[in-house]
């Protein structure tokens, strides 16, 4: 019996969900909880932490999961790594949805930095407005640098004070134009853009927008996850679903 665990919460993920209902593949879903009202899927579905690498793997063994797709954010470093273990653990074929990262193109002024710490430095000391897009996670990570002015796009209202002193949410769901994004950052005064290397469409115009505007890009690159089978296309994770056992992960 194929039945199939997404470990969702990307746009790639419900389309990988909507493709197992149209199928009728006995498909799960999973999310985080990180998000207050997460867009409801075509297959059962699940909110929540599993409990680290023990209570995923029990989790596979309990619910007769025949097959693991990671389609997790590429920044979900802790998830993927928990994924790849759970699934060596219990024999479950692991393989990843994954979107290519975005490279820079003609017209881009992109600053590569290894992570958030590196990312609140390439600030640099004098103040400046920021579009911090990077969610509401890390947004500690940049406290240490309160002369700066942000502006923050959540998916959610915080539900609690933010750790930086000057700044303004709007909120918002992706995708986004970049027409509206170049609007948002004119109207905000946008001097920098801070952005998690995420790949994909749904959050592409931003790059777009700061192009247009001749305006620089902090990129925050990719975390290294374990070595998996990855692949970009929902077609092929369906043909992998069909043919597990010859292709293996």
């Amino acid at each position: 019996m194929i039945r199939p665990l997404i470990l969702g919460g990307t746009q790639d993920a419900g389309r990988l969900a909507r493709a197992l209902a149209e199928a009728g593949i006995d498909g799960r879903y999973s999310y985080a909880g990180r998000t207050q009202a997460p867009v409801a899927q075509p297959l059962p579905t699940r909110i929540g932490g599993f409990g680290g690498v023990e209570g995923l793997a029990d989790y596979l063994r309990r619910e007769g999961i025949s097959h693991l797709i990671d389609a997790t954010h590429p920044f979900a470093a802790g998830m993927s790594a928990n994924a790849a273990a759970a699934a060596e653990r219990t024999g479950v074929p692991l393989i990843a949805l994954e979107r290519a990262p975005w490279r820079a193109g003609p017209g881009d002024r992109w600053h590569h930095v290894a992570d958030m710490a590196g990312a609140a430095r390439a600030l640099g000391p004098a103040r400046c407005r920021v579009f911090l897009a990077i969610g509401r996670q890390h947004l500690a990570d940049f406290a240490g640098h309160p002369q700066h002015h942000y502006l923050l796009r959540l998916v959610d209202r915080p539900d609690g004070p933010l750790p930086l002193p000057d700044a303004v949410v709007v909120l918002g769901r992706g995708p986004f134009t970049a027409d509206d994004d170049r609007a948002l950052m004119i109207a905000h005064g946008i001097d920098i853009v801070v952005a998690k290397n995420a790949g994909g469409d749904g959050a592409r115009a931003k790059l777009g927008a700061a192009r247009a505007l001749g305006l620089p890009v902090v990129m925050i690159d990719r975390p290294a996850l374990p070595p998996r089978r990855v692949t970009e296309s929902v077609a092929e994770v369906l043909s992998w679903l069909g043919h597990g056992a010859d292709l293996g992960v």
